[in-house]
Parts: structure tokens; C-alpha cells; sequence
């Protein structure tokens, strides 16, 4: 039964989703920041930098259905969730700063920036994962998991936005100090502070709710047995379907997110004015987002808003290059170049985002189909499942900037007005060229999703009867 079974509580829709300032933090730091600062400012190769990060997400995401298994299968009176977010969010803390500020003060040996962004990400998952398999546990409601789904992407943007308004505004203000170290070490304190409040205080916030022996006591623990339910897990048909489109979606937005800084400051040569707007922007955004998702999958479902969100997102967001290109477009640097260029920026984020919500909140109904074929939750999989998908998939993105950068030939002492024509040319065709395709396959198997709200809803009611069957008489009631 869900700890919830009529409305949610304001304070618990604002508490859980404030746990997801910490993920906020995190993805603000490696897809807007840190490809720019170990590649323009400490010198390291973009491709080689990039390989780094891809494959310490790989290696993260296969940790992660591990962490999702081990946390399905915690057995305390603090319930399942809760020992994860208090012990780990202190190491994560550590070794975030440690990211952002070298011990040698030089930039590290490739070996060294790829273990220490290994142990930055499984820490981050030990606190995402649990926190996130908290939402059906927390509710059955088919709309109730949008909304906290729609909480959880508010308070992680808004963590992340607030990480770029204090490097925009406070630590690297201007485009020169974003090419310089100096700024960066305290933007590493800062967002190590924010993590450990973040994870803790939602913790702490939703204990007495949550902290409590589980229903069901596990089988005992064997590693056999954890990845023999992870494989089945991730057999389930409908979590395949979603994990392709999913796949495309987040590689799209690692994409996209890395190579931000780059274009910004190349192509549309923003001033320290423009730069500190780019997260006013994006915030906005998504408090528009926060207003429109409800409605849309309470009018066409999850998968439709998910896959016409995905295009249309792809399509407003290339306008501002397709002019670029043609010619038709403002002088970057101006005024008008920057105001129209936010404009898109605003409206293909806020779909965006819509797309993300959508597509996460579809695994919470994977939740009660696996429920009612293997008769057992498995919830931390399946969201350990979401978060190797993303991973692989964040990871492939911030790796496809990379080489973008690298084949288009930009210097790594790149000066914003000076890079040649040619070279802004091919990263913007680079660039839109892997936008269109991952977005028409994200679209395409996104809108295939097998579970609506109808046969969700049937689902739950069917469950809910045989466990009052159970209960009442032991028999299973059809």
C-alpha cells in the first residue's frame, strides 16, 4: 500500500522534491561547466576530456541497478530509502569539491579526472536513487507521481540555475574570469554546502512518513540474486520501449547542456550581461513548465506530450541556428541578437523539459506492470534503470560535445570574436545534425509507450483488491 492514499500534503510535494537539488547542482556543474573548465581553463584536450566523463558515466551506470537492487532490498526500521540519504551525502560533498579543485592545483592526469568523476557520480546516486523510488511508494495516483515528478524538475532546475547564477554573477562574473581557475573553487564549496543540505533536510523532512520497516522482508542478500532481478527488470517490455526513447532524449539534452557555454560565448559572443540572463531565462522556463505539464498529460497522456514535446523542442531550438547559417539572423553580440535568441531559448527549454518529466514519471507505472507479472516491487531497479539510461546517454552527450569541438577545430585558447567563421560553421552543423536525429528517435519510441492511464488506473485497482483478498480472507479476489 502507498504511504499516501488520498491528496498529497503541500509541505511533502516541496520536501521531496527538495532532495533533487542536490542531482541540480551536480548535472549544472558537468553539463554547463566542467567540460569548459578541465578543456579552456586548465588546458586538457576536449576529446580526451570528454572521454573521460562518458566513460566514468559508463561505469557509474553499471553501478547504478546494483544501488537501485540494494536499496529495494534495505531492511531497517528506517525503512528502505532513508540510511542511503543520511550516509551518503558528506563523501559526495568531499569529493565534489575535490572535482573543482585539484590537489595539485594543476589539472590531473586523465587516470585522475576519470576516478575522481566515477566516485562523484555513484555518491550522487546513492542519493538519487533512493530518493527517487520514493515516488511510488509515496502514491499510485496516476496524476499525484506528475506532480511530484513536476516538484522533483522545479527544485533540481532551481539548484542547478541557482549554481549558474552564482558562477554568472558571483564567481566567474565576466566571460574572461570563466576562463580563469580562480572562481571555480569556491563554486565547488558552494554546491557541496547545497548537497548536503538538499539530500539531508528532504530526508529528514519525510522521516517519519517513510521511516518504518518495510512490508515485506527480503530474501537474503546474494549478488546472484541482485542481478537476476535486475535482468528482469530491465526485460520488462515496457521499461525497453521507454529506455529507447529516453536514451535519444538524454543524449539530446547532454548535448545540448555541454555545448551551451561554447556556442554562447562563440557564437553568439554573449557579454557578461547576456551570460548572467542565461539562467534567469532557463528559470523561467521552467516555472512555465511547471504550469503546462499537468494539463497535457491530463489531456493526451504521457507518451503524446512526451514525443510532440520532444520535436517541437528540437524545432524551436534550431531556429536561431538555421537563421545563423542562412544569414538572416542579428549581429551576435547586439542587443536583438541576444533578445531573440532567448526567446527560443525559453520556449524550446520549457518543451524540453516537459519531455524529461514525462518521460520519468512513465516509470513509476513500469512499477505496478512488474508488480502484477512478478509479484514484487522493484522500484529502486527500475529507477536505478532510469538513471543508467540517463548516465550513458548524459554521458554520450557531453562526449559528443567534445568531439564537435574537436572536429570543428576549435583551439583550446579560443578568444570570443576572433574563431573563424568556418570553424563556428561546423560546430552549428555538427551540432543540429545530431539534434534532429536523436529527437525524431526519441519521439518515435517515446510515443510507443505501451502504459495510459487507463490500463494504469485498472492495474492499480486489480492490485489493490488481491491485496485486500489476501488480507481479508486469503484468497485472491479477480
Amino acid at each position: 500500500m502507498p504511504f499516501v492514499t488520498g491528496p498529497l500534503p503541500q509541505r511533502l510535494k516541496l520536501i521531496h522534491g527538495f532532495g533533487s537539488v542536490a542531482f541540480g547542482v551536480k548535472d549544472s556543474g558537468f553539463s554547463f561547466f566542467l567540460l569548459l573548465y578541465y578543456n579552456q581553463v586548465l588546458g586538457m584536450d576536449a576529446g580526451m576530456v570528454s572521454l573521460a566523463l562518458v566513460l566514468a558515466l559508463l561505469v557509474d551506470a553499471v553501478v547504478d541497478p546494483v544501488l537501485g537492487a540494494l536499496s529495494d532490498r534495505t531492511y531497517t526500521r528506517w525503512g528502505r530509502r532513508l540510511p542511503w540519504l543520511y550516509a551518503a551525502p558528506i563523501p559526495l560533498a568531499i569529493v565534489w569539491v575535490m572535482l573543482w579543485s585539484p590537489p595539485t592545483g594543476e589539472a590531473p592526469s586523465w587516470w585522475g579526472l576519470f576516478g575522481i568523476a566515477v566516485v562523484v557520480r555513484i555518491l550522487l546516486s546513492a542519493c538519487e536513487v533512493p530518493s527517487v523510488s520514493l515516488v511510488p511508494e509515496i502514491t499510485s495516483d496516476y496524476d499525484d507521481r506528475t506532480t511530484l515528478f513536476r516538484y522533483r524538475f522545479l527544485s533540481g532546475w532551481t539548484g542547478g540555475l541557482l549554481m549558474m547564477v552564482m558562477a554568472y554573477y558571483v564567481f566567474m562574473p565576466t566571460p574572461e574570469a570563466l576562463l580563469q581557475r580562480d572562481g571555480y573553487m569556491i563554486y565547488g564549496i558552494f554546491g557541496a554546502a547545497l548537497i548536503v543540505i538538499s539530500v539531508v533536510g528532504s530526508a529528514w523532512g519525510q522521516h517519519q512518513l517513510v521511516a518504518h520497516l518495510p512490508e515485506v522482508k527480503p530474501t537474503p542478500l546474494t549478488f546472484r540474486g541482485i542481478f537476476g532481478e535486475i535482468i528482469e527488470a530491465f526485460s520488462e517490455r515496457a521499461f525497453l520501449i521507454w529506455g529507447l526513447g529516453a536514451l535519444a532524449a538524454y543524449v539530446s539534452q547532454g548535448m545540448t547542456f555541454s555545448i551551451s557555454n561554447y556556442v554562447n560565448l562563440f557564437v553568439w559572443q554573449f557579454n557578461g550581461l547576456a551570460l548572467k540572463l542565461y539562467p534567469i531565462v532557463l528559470f523561467f522556463s521552467v516555472i512555465v513548465m511547471f504550469f503546462v505539464v499537468g494539463p497535457l498529460h491530463r489531456r493526451y497522456g504521457k507518451p503524446k506530450s512526451a514525443a510532440w514535446s520532444a520535436i517541437a523542442a528540437m524545432v524551436v531550438g534550431l531556429t536561431p541556428y538555421a537563421l545563423f547559417l542562412a544569414g538572416a539572423w542579428p549581429q551576435p553580440g547586439g542587443t536583438a541578437s541576444t533578445a531573440l535568441f532567448y526567446l527560443f531559448l525559453f520556449f524550446a527549454n520549457m518543451l524540453g523539459v516537459v519531455t524529461m518529466i514525462s518521460a520519468t514519471s512513465m516509470i513509476a507505472e513500469i512499477v505496478e506492470a512488474f508488480e502484477e507479472r512478478q509479484g514484487r516491487r522493484a522500484e529502486g531497479a527500475f529507477y536505478a534503470g532510469n538513471w543508467f539510461v540517463q548516465k550513458c546517454a548524459t554521458g554520450v552527450g557531453i562526449f559528443l560535445t567534445g568531439q564537435i569541438v574537436a572536429a570543428a577545430g576549435l583551439a583550446s585558447d579560443a578568444k570570443q570574436g576572433s574563431v573563424p567563421a568556418p570553424v563556428l560553421e561546423h560546430i552549428i552543423l555538427y551540432y543540429g545534425g545530431a539534434a534532429v536525429v536523436l529527437a525524431l528517435f526519441s519521439a518515435y519510441w517515446l510515443g510507443r509507450f505501451p502504459i495510459g492511464r487507463e490500463e494504469h488506473e485498472a492495474r492499480v485497482r486489480a492490485l489493490d483488491l488481491a491485496a485486500r483478498g489476501d488480507i481479508d480472507g486469503g484468497t485472491m479476489v479477480p
